[in-house]
């Protein structure tokens, strides 16, 4: 996989599971899926994931999700279905422009998480290891068995 933290993300969200797998801990567990994917590439590729890194990515991620990705991602599914008065084609056409948005949002959270991440210094971890360490600062109860089942599915 790649060494480039949005590269290695495309691929890993690609694999079979994964998207689910993520989509579930933000669904129903509150994650943030670009910091839980950045811990996953942290631990596998040996970067340091130490207690600083760990709060600074947190509180990157807080601040996009805040104040643009949460509200584009509620936009996006409110325009999903259809709505009284609100001609279809208009609709998927405006939820479109705002998904790329959205996505747009989350590829600048992913480069500023790659900004906090050091050069591989450190043996390859298992995923499991970095999305727990990351789960403890971003939650205060950790989904175990929905990392445990996002970790079985990414790629090595």
């Amino acid at each position: 996989m790649s060494d480039n933290f949005w590269d290695w993300a495309l691929k890993a969200y690609a694999a079979p599971g994964v998207q689910e797998a993520c989509l579930q801990l933000q669904d129903a567990q509150g994650c943030n899926v670009p910091l839980m994917l950045w811990s996953a590439w942290m631990a596998t590729t040996g970067r340091p994931l130490d207690d600083d890194t760990i709060e600074a990515g947190c509180d990157t991620a807080r601040a996009w999700d805040g104040v643009a990705v949460a509200p584009l991602r509620l936009i996006r599914r409110t325009l999903k279905g259809p709505i009284p008065d609100i001609d279809d084609a208009a609709r998927e056409a405006l939820r479109q422009q705002i998904k790329a948005v959205e996505l747009a949002a989350e590829r600048s959270l992913m480069a500023d998480l790659e900004d906090l991440s050091g050069a591989p210094a450190d043996t390859p971890a298992p995923a499991l290891d970095g999305l727990i360490a990351v789960a403890r600062v971003w939650s205060r109860a950790v989904p175990r068995p929905a990392l445990t089942a996002l970790a079985q599915r990414l790629p090595a």
